[in-house]
C-alpha cells in the first residue's frame, strides 16, 4: 500500500502460436524497484510474494512460457503510474488465500483470484 506501480510484467503460456487467455503470473513493480508476484498454487490458492520476474522458458512439445511487459491486456495495465490505495486479502482455513483486492485512488479495483487453477484478474 502507498507504493506507485511503475511497471507490470506478466508471463503467458504459448503453444502452437496460441497464447493462454489469462497470464500465469503478474508482477507489480513499484517505483522503488520492489516486485510483487501474483500467481496460483497447485492447491488452488492464490500466491502473493516478493520476487522478481523469472526468465522465459521452453516447455518442449507443450510450448513455452513468455515473460514481458507487452504480452497482453489485463486490468493492472490500466493502473501503471497510480499509487496503491488499499489491499485486502481473503482466505479460507482449509484453502488458504482465495483472492486479493487491490484498490486505486480513483476508485479503481483489481481482484485477483484462482479459478479452476488459473489466475483470474477482474476489474
Amino acid at each position: 500500500m502507498g507504493r506507485t506501480i511503475s511497471r507490470v510484467v506478466a508471463s503467458w503460456h504459448v503453444c502452437e502460436g496460441e497464447r493462454s487467455e489469462a497470464p500465469l503470473d503478474v508482477w507489480l513493480i513499484d517505483t522503488v524497484g520492489d516486485c510483487t508476484r501474483i500467481t496460483t498454487g497447485s492447491d488452488g490458492c492464490l500466491i502473493v510474494e516478493s520476487t522478481p520476474p523469472h526468465e522465459p522458458y521452453d516447455l518442449g512439445e507443450w510450448g513455452r512460457v513468455e515473460v514481458g511487459e507487452d504480452l497482453g491486456d489485463h486490468p493492472f495495465l490500466r493502473h501503471v503510474g497510480e499509487t496503491v490505495a488499499s489491499v485486502a486479502e481473503y482466505a479460507l482455513p482449509e484453502q488458504g488465500r482465495t483472492h486479493l483486492e487491490i484498490g486505486f485512488p480513483e476508485g479503481g479495483l483489481v481482484r485477483a483470484d484462482c479459478y479452476e487453477g488459473d489466475l483470474r484478474l477482474m476489474r
